[in-house]
């Protein structure tokens, strides 16, 4: 029996790539599944990312559409993308085009019955050096003060079961989500497969992450993130049965 697929993308700034992103997913996933549905996240994006997808919508019928009117944060685009994804497999990447969507059939490919999520991890890096060398410092950083047994953090291109989403509380707003996610994964018992993937060089605006306040901001949501999963062992409690999954905050939708 072939899945069924909620692929969603965040989008900031990234009018110059995200109509690529959408159609290349929804190729891709005709030619795996007859269940599925692209997402996109318009995060409070200043571009015309919104007038590009209203016009996708015209022409995609499976294409939804999720919209901040205020830009919440990637954490917070992320949780939105989760609670609007329907499907029993949840895919998510970048809507900046740094990763290709094709690539979701080796993420598929890897999943096995007992497997939760399957995790790229990038061939090799394609940014300027600076953020490279960042980048490995900030891998090795998490992967020590979390325990996360992961080739790379810092990738993501991911395929998730949306039974383990529903075992875990997402609470993070920035994108120290994604550490969140997967030690949340991690200490439920999940298991967590990676594939090669490849990176591209950013074709289209810049990153959002490498200013001083922002990674000042990350610094301090990573050690209060700490704490609270590696110090206090929250992640390793499990999720009291009756407490429903959180509501995603109010979003202006159009489908």
């Amino acid at each position: 029996m072939r899945p069924s697929i909620s692929a969603f993308f965040p989008a900031y700034n990234d009018a110059g790539t995200i109509a690529s992103m959408v159609v290349v997913a929804d190729m891709t996933l005709r030619e795996l599944t007859d269940d599925y549905e692209v997402i996109v996240v318009n995060d409070g994006s200043p571009d015309h990312v919104g007038e590009i997808l209203a016009e996708l919508q015209t022409r995609y019928p499976r294409l939804k559409v999720v919209t901040h009117v205020k830009n919440r944060g990637y954490g917070g685009a992320l949780r939105s993308g989760f609670a609007t994804a329907s499907k029993e497999l949840v895919f998510y990447t970048d809507g900046d085009a740094q990763y290709d969507p094709r690539e979701l059939r080796v993420l598929l490919a890897a999943l096995r019955d007992d497997v939760d999520m399957v995790q790229g991890y990038k061939i090799q890096r394609h940014d300027p050096l600076p953020r490279i060398v960042i980048g490995r410092l900030y891998h090795w950083m998490v992967k020590l003060a979390f325990g996360l047994r992961l080739r790379d953090v810092d990738c993501d291109f991911r395929l998730i079961r949306h039974s383990i989403l529903d075992r875990i509380e997402l609470t993070q707003n920035s994108g120290v989500i994604c550490v969140e996610l997967m030690k949340r994964i991690q200490d439920a018992g999940g298991r967590i497969v990676e594939v090669p993937v490849h990176h591209y060089h950013r074709a289209y605006g810049k990153s959002q992450f490498f200013n001083v306040r922002r990674v000042s901001a990350v610094g301090i949501a990573l050690f209060g993130l700490w704490w609270r999963l590696v110090v206090k062992g929250e992640g390793r409690r499990p999720r009291p049965a009756a407490t429903p999954a959180p509501a995603a905050e109010p979003t202006a939708t159009r489908e």
